[in-house]
């Protein structure tokens, strides 16, 4: 019976490349080595995990295994967890995706895990669970990967984990890949991380490009769910993609702004969710991320939507950072700095927009922006420690480019620091070749912004200079 349908699965899968004017060469097929393994939280992060692979069809069920790590060469007290099989047909291939949750794990533990059928198995891998209550932690958040993910993103991820290899998580804020549906683009999304998501557990949101366009309805990728292990404590009908993380002390919160923007229903189940989730929250910090911007930076993009509804929640429960994609830019603001300060006391959220991939949009450089970057592929790195929150932006060459502290007193007031390097020159001047591609309409709106941008930007730093030079009043002294 298993053969029969093997035969005809691969028999869809032929069908579906026949379709296909197009040569078509599967370079990632799935096989019975597990692949594409990556950590996330279901659960708990003090006490759970939950692991996600892929293998192929001729594996008809996935198991994980779990112990105590030690400095030994041997594994004591293995426990053995059976795996959800799912199957999924692409455009190239036919695969199982299995996934399991590790639960009643020690917190602030190392463990180590391997997944497998029981013949064929991952190497070990180490991973330590959260701690029980508030404790210092930080992750990487990325921007848009999704183009060229082998050949250009894979640099991002990579110098990002080599910059901070201990990092506890990664925050990746949609549009992975390009084309949902196509099997390939996630093949080279896992193939840039590697290993890196098997150690480093992800939490992520979908985008618009996570969001196919098929026979006029608009659906969340088939790759989605089987791909990752999420929580489903969010709206109906937006499990793993709509949810919520506590993590030591931080609530981080994933909003599908895909699904708020195309669907009315959708929009209105997640500003009833959200309400109730800020409303409830234990934690010091909140974290949200989503992947169309509220304050655009893109361009004539806007979605107004997100602020006449979401915005009203980040101000009524003072959300700290919200951690956005989509514009494939570089911005951070909504402080509304005055001319020449760089400390202020702070209401809502900071909002950040990157990109990690090669993709590249011009900046609009409005005026909610305080620090903008064009042409140039982001990494961010973010540490909570207490009462503090420091947000970090690096390049992709590793370089410090913004900076920013929140302080939060007991109050549950805040202190916004903008620490952007002195003297460092914003990326925002675009080459002789971008320049090219402009129309003239195009090339004389981007001359006006830029010009405005850059005369805002030196009355803030000339303030700023003169606020450092103070007279000396007092009488000197005669010898």
């Amino acid at each position: 019976m298993r053969n029969l349908l093997i035969f005809f699965v691969c028999s869809c899968t032929l069908f579906l490349h026949a379709q296909n004017t197009t040569p078509v060469i599967d370079y990632y097929p799935p096989s019975a080595v597990p692949d594409r393994i990556i950590t996330t939280w279901k659960t708990d992060p003090a006490t759970s995990f939950a692991v996600t692979w892929r293998t192929a069809i001729s594996v008809p069920k996935g198991i994980g295994q779990i112990a105590l790590a030690n400095a030994g060469p041997d594994l004591d007290s293995i426990k053995v967890s059976e795996a959800k099989t799912e199957l999924l047909v692409t455009d190239l291939n036919a695969a199982h995706f299995h996934s399991v949750n590790f639960t009643s794990l020690k917190p602030a533990t190392l463990y180590a895990y391997r997944v497998g059928d029981g013949t064929v198995w991952s190497e070990w891998v180490h991973f330590r669970t959260a701690a029980a209550k508030e404790a210092p932690f930080s992750f990487i958040y990325f921007g848009d990967a999704q183009n060229d993910l082998k050949s250009k993103w894979s640099r991002a991820i990579r110098q990002a984990y080599s910059h901070m290899p201990q990092a506890d998580f990664m925050l990746h804020a949609g549009d992975l890949i390009n084309v949902a549906q196509r099997d390939h683009e996630w093949g080279e999304w896992f193939y840039a991380g590697g290993w890196i998501y098997q150690n480093m557990p992800s939490i992520l949101t979908p985008g618009n490009h996570e969001y196919p366009r098929s026979g006029g309805s608009v659906v969340l990728s088939k790759h989605w769910r089987p791909s990752f292990t999420l929580p489903e404590n969010g709206p109906a009908g937006l499990e793993e993609s709509a949810y919520y993380t506590d993590y030591q002390g931080t609530r981080v919160i994933s909003i599908n702004s895909t699904a708020y923007l195309y669907f009315d229903q959708d929009s209105i189940s997640q500003m009833q969710w959200l309400d109730n989730v800020l409303k409830n929250n234990p934690n010091k910090w909140t974290v949200v991320t989503m992947h169309h911007p509220v304050y655009s930076p893109a361009g004539d993009r806007d979605s107004p939507s997100l602020r006449t509804g979401l915005k009203t929640l980040f101000d009524k429960y003072n959300v700290d950072v919200i951690l956005q994609g989509h514009d494939h830019t570089y911005a951070r603001g909504g402080n509304n700095l005055p001319l020449g300060a760089t400390v202020i006391d702070s209401t809502g959220p900071v909002y950040a927009v990157s990109v990690s991939g090669p993709k590249m949009y011009l900046s609009n450089l409005l005026s909610w922006i305080d620090r903008a970057a064009v042409e140039t592929q982001l990494y961010q790195l973010v540490n909570v420690n207490k009462d503090t929150m420091t947000y970090e932006a690096f390049t992709i060459l590793g370089e410090l480019y913004d900076k920013f502290q929140l302080i939060k007193r007991p109050d549950g007031s805040k202190k916004f620091i903008d620490l952007a390097p002195a003297g460092l020159k914003e990326r925002i001047e675009l080459t002789a070749a971008r320049l090219e591609k402009l129309s003239a309409t195009e090339r004389s709106k981007w001359n006006d912004r830029f010009n405005a941008y850059k005369a805002r930007k030196m009355a803030h730093e000339e303030a700023i200079a003169k606020a450092k030079i103070k007279p000396n009043t007092k009488a000197r002294k005669k010898k």
